[in-house]
Formats: C-alpha cells, sequence, structure tokens
C-alpha cells in the first residue's frame, strides 16, 4: 500500500509541479504527517525532490526529472477504457484504480499534450443517466464485472416481468453493457445468449469454473443486433394522426406549413400510444386505428367530466 502511495505522490508532482503537503495529503487522503515520512522516503530512495518554506512553498521535483514508472497494472489498464465515466470506473470497484492509471498516462505524455488532457478533462463531463428516474441500485455489479473479467461461471437468482417472476439460472457472463446509465449483463445459458439487467439480480454466486467464449462472438455485433430485434418488437403498429405544427416539432417532425401535418407514426402498443400521444395534448388528433381514437376520446371525456365546476 505505501509503495503504492509514494508512486501516486511521485506522479502527482510531475503532473502538477509544486504542491504543498496540505494538497498531498488531500489527494492521497493520509495525514500530513505522513507525507512528510513519504517525501523523507522519496528523498532517500534518490528522487530529486525538494520543499520550499513560506506561504507560497510546497514540494517540487528538480526541473527536467521525469520518472519511468509508467507501467499499468490489470485494473488500470481497465479503467483507462473508462475514463471518460468516473462513476462507471467506481462503480465497477475501479474508481481508484482509475485515478492512478490516468496519473500515469498523463506523465508519459509529452507537455503538450498533457495539457490538452488536462482541459479536455476540465471542460467535458459525460453523465450517462437521464433526468428522470432515480439511478437503478446494483448491489451485485461489482461482483459481475469480476466474473466477467475472470471467466467464471456464475449462479444467479434473477427478477423478471412474467411469470414466473424469480427464476434461478446457470450462466457464463460474456459481457457487460451501460445503455442509458442501466447496466445489463450479456451472458450465455440454457436458452442460449439472454440480456439480463444487472438491477433485478437478486443474488449471485461465482463457481470455480472457468468458461471459454465461442469463436466469432463479438460483444458490440450481439449488442446492435439485440437492439435491432428490440426496436423491431417494440414498434408493432401504426397510427395515423393529424398534428399541428407545434405537436410536429415536439416530435422531431417537420411542419407541412401552417396548418395540420397528417403522418404515419410506428406505435409499440394501443396502451403506449394512448399514454404518449395525450402528452401532445390539442396538439394532436388520433385518426386510427380506431380502438386508440376510442381510448383517447374516453380519457378526455373522463377528463372533463372530472374538471368541470
Amino acid at each position: 500500500m505505501r509503495a503504492s502511495r509514494l508512486v501516486t505522490l511521485l506522479l502527482l508532482l510531475q503532473n502538477r509541479g509544486r504542491m504543498t503537503a496540505q494538497q498531498l495529503a488531500e489527494e492521497l487522503e493520509v495525514s500530513v504527517r505522513t507525507v512528510y515520512r513519504d517525501v523523507e522516503a522519496l528523498g532517500a530512495a534518490g528522487i530529486p525532490l525538494y520543499g520550499d518554506a513560506g506561504h507560497a512553498g510546497g514540494y517540487r521535483l528538480v526541473d527536467g526529472y521525469r520518472t519511468r514508472l509508467t507501467g499499468l497494472t490489470a485494473d488500470e489498464a481497465q479503467a483507462a477504457f473508462l475514463a471518460a465515466l468516473p462513476g462507471t470506473a467506481a462503480e465497477l470497484g475501479l474508481g481508484e484504480a482509475l485515478t492512478t492509471a490516468q496519473l500515469k498516462l498523463r506523465a508519459a505524455l509529452p507537455t503538450e499534450v498533457r495539457e490538452h488532457a488536462g482541459r479536455i478533462q476540465e471542460r467535458f463531463l459525460l453523465d450517462a443517466p437521464g433526468w428522470y428516474g432515480d439511478a437503478d441500485r446494483t448491489p451485485h455489479l461489482a461482483a459481475v464485472a469480476g466474473a466477467v473479467w475472470a471467466r467464471l461461471t456464475v449462479v444467479l437468482r434473477y427478477r423478471r416481468w412474467r411469470a414466473p417472476e424469480e427464476i434461478e439460472r446457470q450462466v457464463e457472463p460474456y459481457g457487460l453493457v451501460l445503455k442509458a446509465g442501466r447496466w445489463y449483463l450479456v451472458a450465455s445459458g440454457p436458452s442460449g445468449i439472454r440480456t439480463y439487467r444487472v438491477d433485478q439480480i437478486m443474488e449471485l454466486h461465482s463457481l470455480d469454473e472457468e468458461f471459454v467464449i465461442p469463436d466469432g462472438f463479438d460483444l458490440v455485433t450481439y449488442w446492435n443486433s439485440y437492439l435491432a430485434d428490440f426496436r423491431a418488437r417494440l414498434h408493432t403498429g401504426e397510427a395515423l394522426v393529424r398534428l399541428t405544427p407545434e405537436g410536429a416539432r415536439r416530435i422531431g417532425v417537420t411542419p407541412a406549413g401552417d396548418g395540420w401535418t397528417e403522418i404515419r407514426v410506428p406505435i409499440e402498443s394501443i396502451d403506449h400510444a394512448h399514454g404518449e400521444f395525450l402528452r401532445l395534448g390539442t396538439d394532436v388528433e388520433v385518426m386510427a386505428p380506431a380502438e386508440l381514437r376510442d381510448r383517447i376520446a374516453t380519457t378526455v371525456r373522463t377528463l372533463a367530466t372530472r374538471y368541470e365546476g
């Protein structure tokens, strides 16, 4: 642990220049006294660093000194690919590894490139989850990720939307996907390759059984195929609607002038379309199918009665 901390301290000074003992203590989450001892240890090891006294003082490396300790560990290499998603790395238990990996990567870059990388981190942030919804609770995410990485078979107890609602399956976890702030596990089981929502995993046990992913399987290819199939199954119907210019703009359609625009739109189901079209209020009129038009008319009459007087 201390060796890792000494390397991190050295890389902090290399990347940021002069830093006070207090600043180093905050970054390393240790006491100032510990920083003093670590600095002494680095000096005794021949690292050319020195401290300046006074208000503007601090520790810094001799100009021109650069460490070659930039090799990445396995965890840091994984975390480096998640550098744009610090929250994601933390969820997977790689938050500390990500910080160290970024320090090592920046230490290995030329000055101008390192400054550019710093500006990117300062000015761009990816926040994947949507606005309207709490983040999913995924207590088993780290365990799932560990099984994916180690290629270990797992037994999971899973909650699904159809009966039986709770099932238990032994699966081989091929990969994890983060989609719109939600984690999905792609795994092979008795029924072939399936997709499981990680937040619906109720219990998980890793077995001491390694597996081999079949030749030809590619996670990106599978996921794209899964999404295409999902969309095909999602929009199984069609509705004919009339939209005001504002209604057309709200659903991303170019209005056909200043009057009504008549278009056909794919719908998932009568129930789903009923709720979605009601959101448009008076900016839409559903022409067909008749069942959907009748459902909306009934809802509107109920609302009118409820709000009269």
